[in-house]
């Protein structure tokens, strides 16, 4: 199991390092210990949340309602959880760096 994936009793939990204001969406590698995602979306009004939520279920083909920021609102570092019928080794395969 990498370090940013963690199975708990109510779903998978994921640590992100966020960083807003790229040119693309995409999963850039790793940054200490998290899993490292750039978004294209600016760091305002919550809208690089917004877009880490709806890639993160577009890319896991999961409803974006089965996915949820636990932590990191105002911050790059955030910690999302995903419910449902999803194995942490599909997740794996779709987020690995």
């Amino acid at each position: 199991m990498p370090l940013w994936l963690k199975q708990t009793p109510t779903g998978i939990t994921l640590n992100l390092h966020c960083q807003p204001g790229a040119k693309l969406t995409k999963v850039v590698g790793l940054h200490d210990g998290c899993l490292k995602i750039s978004l294209q979306a600016p760091a305002l009004e919550n809208k690089a949340n917004e877009m880490l939520l709806s890639w993160l279920s577009k890319q896991l083909r999961v409803p974006q309602k089965q996915i949820q920021l636990l932590s990191g609102q105002n911050s790059r570092i955030k910690r999302v959880e995903i419910w449902g019928s999803i194995t942490p080794e599909q997740i794996i395969e779709v987020l690995s760096p």
